[in-house]
């Protein structure tokens, strides 16, 4: 059982229920103050909650007018990752769905009503997200703390693909990070979860973030394991690279993938990091070339993940 922040006493969310009250993340949260927000997005905001004992949550509050029902978001996390134990998935520690009455206007004429609200409820994890720690801080991650987000996220990913779940926006907004730097899968809102001997379905729906959507999807909306990998495999060049996949609002990665397959040759990583040899070298090389397969067109020709977990455990050496 989890303890406070003093320790050898159960923590206060411990012993909560994992429906949380409203009121109780109201006030973690200093009335969902603009001091303890976290993030924004399209599908709502992320705000710090701080219990009485000390221990930080991070509590999402889901937007009213999300490119997709608040409901279905609400449903899809908490049915999909509720139980999910794994090193390299974020954990949710608790949710809320609760109405409570509001005055709102309507048609011109004050009314009573009773409006949902729903949060979500998540470890806290203080290094916050990978975009952040690739492209918006000054100090350049090392190669080797790169290498075990790459293979952290790709574990994590095998472990959703072994139990039928497809992530559907992995980018790196949505891979955490924790103290000692271990990547976190998070954000399961477009998650689908596919039945028994089921391998891809097809929607008319097609929602998810510019620039990291697989084109059968984005075309044909066909879903399947394999649309995640070509997600993965942007983020591996990405992480990789530590070059941004800009889009430019565009939907397609094109001009992002044309660009490393086009710019990053031996002789470019060997001048990007003159004192990486050996086995990092080898690391960086393979890197690349897996993330370039998997952003191929064809999915057929895109690797599954259980081959690209085995591929970067035969490169993990002790040195590394």
């Amino acid at each position: 059982m989890a303890t406070g922040a003093s320790g050898g006493q159960p923590s206060v969310l411990s012993t909560l229920p994992k429906d949380l009250p409203l009121d109780f993340l109201k006030t973690i949260t200093d009335q969902f103050s603009p001091e303890h927000i976290l993030g924004t997005g399209a599908f709502g905001t992320v705000y710090m909650g701080i219990a009485p004992d000390g221990q930080k949550i991070t509590v999402k509050k889901l937007a009213e007018n999300s490119p997709i029902a608040r409901d279905k978001l609400f449903t899809n996390e908490v049915q999909n990752i509720m139980a999910l134990h794994h090193e390299n998935v974020v954990k949710l520690v608790g949710y809320c769905h609760e109405a409570q009455k509001k005055v709102v206007q309507n048609n011109g004429r004050y009314i009573v009503a009773d409006i949902v609200e729903s949060l979500l409820c998540y470890e806290y994890l203080p290094q916050g997200n990978l975009q952040k720690n690739l492209f918006e801080v000054s100090c350049v991650m090392d190669w080797d703390t790169r290498f075990k987000i790459i293979k952290g996220i790709c574990q994590g990913l095998a472990f959703l693909h072994s139990i039928s779940i497809v992530h559907m926006d992995l980018k790196p907004e949505n891979i955490l990070l924790d103290g000692k730097m271990i990547p976190k899968i998070a954000d399961f809102g477009l998650s689908r979860l596919f039945g028994q001997e089921q391998t891809r379905m097809r929607t008319q729906n097609v929602v998810g973030s510019y620039g990291y959507i697989a084109p059968e999807y984005l075309y044909k909306g066909e879903i399947s394991t394999k649309s995640d990998i070509y997600s993965l495999g942007l983020l591996i060049l990405e992480t990789t690279t530590v070059e941004k996949n800009c889009s430019n609002n565009e939907p397609s990665a094109t001009q992002f993938i044309k660009s490393v397959h086009d710019n990053w040759t031996d002789e470019h990583i060997v001048s990007q990091w003159p004192h990486l040899y050996g086995d990092r070298f080898q690391q960086i090389k393979v890197c690349i070339k897996i993330g370039l397969e998997c952003v191929e067109i064809d999915r057929q020709k895109r690797p599954s993940i259980e081959e690209i977990v085995n591929r970067l455990n035969g490169l993990w050496s002790t040195g590394s």
